[in-house]
Parts: C-alpha cells; structure tokens; sequence
C-alpha cells in the first residue's frame, strides 16, 4: 500500500510528460490505480466521497473569481492598452539610458496588475516591444529577459489568477492543518488576504529588476542605449494621463474594493470584468466579434481550470484512499532540520515541477498534498502561498523548460535565438533567488500589511 501511492504519483507525472490532456490523465490514472487497488485489497475505498466534492467545487464562491478575472484579461488584450502604454511610457523615458528597458519592465507590472494571465503579458510583450528594443540598440540577451521577466509578474502581482487558486487549496489545507492540531474552530484565510500579502514582494520585486536594468545601463551602456536619435512627439500630461489613468484606474478599483473591505475578490472580480469592457469600448476595439471571441476564449480558459481541478480532486481523493497523505507527513515530519529541511524539500519539488506542469496542475495536485502537512508545523499560510507563488515564477522562467521562455521564443524574431533568452534570463533568476532570500529571513515583508488590514 505505502508503494501504490508513490507509483500513483510518478505515474501522472509520466503520463503528463507524454503530454495526454491533464484532466483526463489526472482523473483517469488515479480511476486506473482505484480500480487495481480494490482488486488486490489495498485500496480504501472513500470514492464515495467524490459526489460531494464536485458539489462544492460547483459551490465554491471563490473560484467564480476565475471566469472573471479570465475575462478581464481577455477583453484588455483587445483593448490595445499594452500598446498605448509602452509607446508612451517609452516616449517619457527614452532619452535616458535603459530607458525603454525600465518602460518596458513598468509596463509588464501595470499588465500583471491588469490581467494576471502570465503567457498573455509575455506573448504580448513579445510582439510589441522585443522589435523597438531591438531597432533601437538594445542587447538581445536584455531585452530578452526584461520581456519575460516583466511577463511573470503576473504570477505574484494581485490579481493574479494562481493566487486565487492557491488561495482556495491553501484555505481549505489550513483548516485540515487546524483540525489536526485539535482547534475545531479553525481561523480561516482568504484570496483577499493573499493578494494583500503579495503586494509588498510583488513591488519588492519589481524595485530589484529595475535596480539590475539601472545597473546594465550605467556600467554597460552599450547594451542599453539612450534614444537620443529618434525623434520623438512632444508629451502632453493629457497624453500621459490618458495612457496611464485608466489601467491604474482598474487596479485601483480592483484591488482597492478588496484592501478597502467593499468587495470580496470575486465581487471585485466582476467589477475588472465590467472596468474592461468601459476601456475596449473606450478605445474603440469593443465590438460583437471581439466581444464573442472574449467570452468563447473565457470559457475555454475556464473549463481546462474547472476540468483539471476535478480531474485533481480525484487524484487526490485516491492519493489519500493509498495512505499517501500520512506517508507524506511522515516523511516531512521526520526529516532533520524540522520544518525548514521540510520546506526547503518542497520547494525544490515544486520549482522541478514548474519545469514540466502548469501552476494549475501545481496547485491542485501538490498543495493538497504538502499544504496541511507544512501549515501544521506552524508555517504562515500566507507567507508560504507567497514564497510558493514566486518560486513558480522562477521555474517558469528558468532554462531549459520555463514556460515563459517558450512563450517568448514562439513570438520572437528569426534573429532572436534560444541561447539569447537563456543568457537573458539567468539575471532575473539570480535576483528572484535573492527576493526568496529576502522574504525567508523577513516573513514580515509578506505578513504585515495583511496583519494591519485585517
């Protein structure tokens, strides 16, 4: 028995490396060892109980937060405010050195706060700034890493569509770690609570990558020229304004309903939803083709996030019916170096993980799993959802399989080559080593604002 509970796990793990669908290879695997474990007696049977989770996974207030922050990110796409961002930001900044790379790396985090989608803000800043930065002299091997860079900001940057989920999974592993540790009144945490704690990393992390940029630009400014040659259009602060004031107006009206206590993170959901629609009608790209394009891509988006969390939530249903939950506490508990060594080891595994799994997958496969058995050695679910959202961040962007390299690379010019995204992206994994670093020494830098909030 302690064995079928491994072989499950290496199984999906194999069979999702073959690239099978992930829902049905989570759910149909975990079918598979069900069926054989019953066979041979070593299976307890608790299938029962799968009826009940699919009910509450339909029930779940704070899931209905996905479709809309999808939504949100979908219809901003088409609403070319990427576009009219970076070309104005680049205009205010150009003329100093690096100066496009810090418009560039602005304008990713406005994204991040906007759409929370991270493939989005990379294939996006991919197609339109990676030519400009090209044209105008920059390094390949820089600009490269500022756009992916800048793209993955959307997986710590509220509201970030993993922190929703990572919210969910790692409420519901913080009331099992409480009811373990006998509290049957078990304090509860929040996807509010998460953006808010994300908030000061988020900035943290942004501030880093500009100190780099503003670094490569003085000591090396041959890889990031000023543009003192191209000819520019006066800038007006009613330009500016209008470039800056509506994205920054729904941020503020996303986050600030959720900081301010007016709105849960799904009702401030529905209002980004509702914000984007004013700002594609506002820039004229709102029609009912674009409009049905949204919504069929939302919903696209939404099933595999709904699919493959069932398919998960069986997984894990057969995962424990295996034992493998008590193994895994077990195992972690026992390890020397207490809940550091433990940590530690799971955050190893997620970030090799990240290699070959979508955040999705991570989520509802592995913090179910690892969640309850860290929470209950006394770990700030908080500050772990943090911590685990930025070390994705990492994997994502770390040679050979972070997903934002392939996003860049498919979207790149002929001239770009793989080597020129790896060199350009190892600074930027140095320094999110360092923020991960920073935030396990001074866990305050994550839990003091939610401390003052709430």
């Amino acid at each position: 028995m302690e064995w079928m509970s491994l072989l499950l796990f290496l199984s999906v793990i194999i069979v999702l490396m073959a690239g099978f669908p992930v829902a049905f290879s989570l759910g149909g695997v975990a079918l598979i060892f069900a069926g054989i474990g019953t066979a041979t007696g070593t299976f307890d049977p608790i299938l029962s109980a799968m009826p009940e989770r699919i009910t509450g996974i339909m029930m779940n207030q704070t899931l209905m937060a996905v479709p809309l922050f999808v939504f949100m990110g979908v219809v901003l796409e088409s609403s070319k405010i990427a576009e009219r961002l970076l070309d104005t930001m680049s205009q205010l900044f150009g003329a100093l050195r690096g100066g496009l790379g810090f418009s560039v790396m602005l304008v990713g985090m406005l994204l991040a706060a906007s759409t929370g989608i991270v493939g989005a803000t990379v294939v996006t800043m991919g197609l339109i700034s990676l030519p400009v930065m090209l044209k105008r002299g920059y390094a390949p091997e820089i600009a490269c890493g500022t756009i992916c860079a800048s793209g993955t900001l959307g997986q710590i940057i509220p509201p970030s569509i993993i922190l929703v989920l990572l919210g969910d999974q790692l409420s519901s592993a913080y009331q099992q770690a409480q009811l373990k540790q006998g509290i049957f009144s078990p304090e509860q945490i929040s996807v509010g609570d998460l953006f808010v704690g994300a908030i000061i990393p988020g900035l943290l992390l942004v501030s880093l990558y500009m100190i780099y940029l503003a670094g490569v630009a003085w000591l090396r400014p041959h890889m990031m020229p000023a543009a003192n040659n191209i000819q520019q259009e006066a800038l007006s602060l009613a330009r500016i304004s209008k470039a800056l004031f509506p994205p920054l107006l729904l941020i503020f009206a996303v986050l600030g309903s959720i900081l301010a206590g007016y709105a849960t993170p799904t009702e401030a959901a529905s209002v980004g939803a509702v914000g984007a629609l004013f700002l594609a009608l506002a820039n004229q790209q709102l029609n009912l083709s674009t409009l049905k394009s949204s919504m069929q891509q939302t919903v696209r988006i939404t099933s595999m996030v709904f699919m493959i969390l069932i398919g998960a939530s069986l997984f894990s249903l057969v995962f424990r019916g295996f034992g493998g939950d008590e193994q895994i506490h077990q195992l972690l508990a026992n390890l020397p170096g207490g809940k550091t060594t433990a940590l530690l080891l799971v955050m190893l595994v997620i970030f090799v993980l990240g290699f070959v799994l979508d955040f999705i997958e991570i989520t509802f496969v592995v913090i179910p799993i690892v969640g309850p058995v860290l929470l209950t050695m006394d770990i700030d679910p908080i500050w772990l959802g943090t911590m685990i959202a930025i070390n994705l961040q990492t994997s994502f962007l770390t040679p050979p399989f972070g997903f934002a390299l392939f996003y860049l690379r498919g979207v790149a010019p002929k001239e770009i080559s793989t080597h020129h995204i790896y060199r350009g992206v190892i600074p930027f994994i140095i320094i999110q080593l360092i923020a991960l670093l920073i935030l396990s020494l001074c866990p305050e830098l994550v839990t003091w604002l939610p401390s003052k909030i709430t």
